[in-house]
């Protein structure tokens, strides 16, 4: 069993040793799809959580959605394109110099563009639309990439930041509100204890979790972030998002 050093570790000991963990069990299992290292897992039922997801009466009411742009999501992208949802998906790690991609189902269909050749990475970087954050319309609901989460609401994604970075943006920019459903897709696995999670107040809590087994509605008391908290990112983060020092300057001069 492989156990290399996470790209992102030191950041929070606490976190980085139940990432270890997580992966680990996932390794050791098979339920696995892939290395699970430094990564949101893929995971055996990936297409069962996402079933389960999709059970949820806000996903069947939202209009348009976003998902992070994982591979243990690709099934939750599939689903939303076929039931005619506008998706936004981040470029994978934020190293292209504009951050989103838009999947439209009907200009896709007008393309003669399957839906399945977007549901992964490769897919719609290709044929997505680029979109700034100011460009993002008000989102229904959004599915975020974990690592390991709890019953009670609480999340870690691999360690760096992407997810905190976004939402904070989405906040500034008003696209997303308190009452905008957050979500994620997990392998049973990755379900712990409520106490093996440390939320810190950049942390977004979770209101849904589906895996492979069980739909879970945390009902959580985790507070909800405000806007982007600059003061919180890591100097690496400024390092490898190329636009991610221009943006600061012009929302905040700086």
């Amino acid at each position: 069993m492989s156990n290399p050093k996470a790209r992102w570790q030191g950041r929070h000991p606490k976190k980085d040793e139940l990432r270890q963990s997580v992966w680990s069990e996932l390794e050791s299992s098979g339920a696995a799809v892939g290395s699970p290292w430094s990564a949101i897992p893929n995971f055996v039922g990936a297409q069962v959580a996402a079933a389960r997801l999709a059970e949820l009466p806000e996903w069947q009411a939202a209009k348009v959605v976003k998902t992070n742009p994982d591979a243990a999501q690709a099934w939750v992208r599939l689903l939303a394109l076929e039931q005619g949802k506008r998706l936004y998906t981040p470029v994978p790690e934020l190293v292209r110099d504009f951050p989103f991609l838009l999947l439209d189902p009907e200009a896709l269909q007008a393309a003669n563009i399957p839906f399945t050749e977007v549901m992964y990475a490769d897919g719609f970087i290709k044929h997505g639309k680029r979109v700034s954050f100011a460009e993002i319309e008000p989102l229904d609901f959004c599915v975020v990439g974990c690592v390991a989460v709890t019953p009670a609401g609480g999340r870690t994604g691999k360690g760096a930041g992407f997810a905190d970075l976004e939402l904070g943006l989405f906040r500034h920019y008003g696209v997303v509100s308190d009452s905008t459903p957050i979500a994620t897709t997990v392998h049973d696995i990755q379900v712990v204890d409520n106490e093996l999670v440390v939320m810190q107040e950049h942390d977004t809590p979770l209101d849904y979790i589906a895996t492979p087994e069980r739909l879970l509605a945390t009902h959580t008391h985790y507070a909800t972030p405000g806007p982007m908290d600059w003061s919180a990112l890591q100097p690496d983060q400024y390092l490898n998002i190329p636009f991610l020092a221009d943006l600061r300057a012009e929302l905040v001069g700086g």
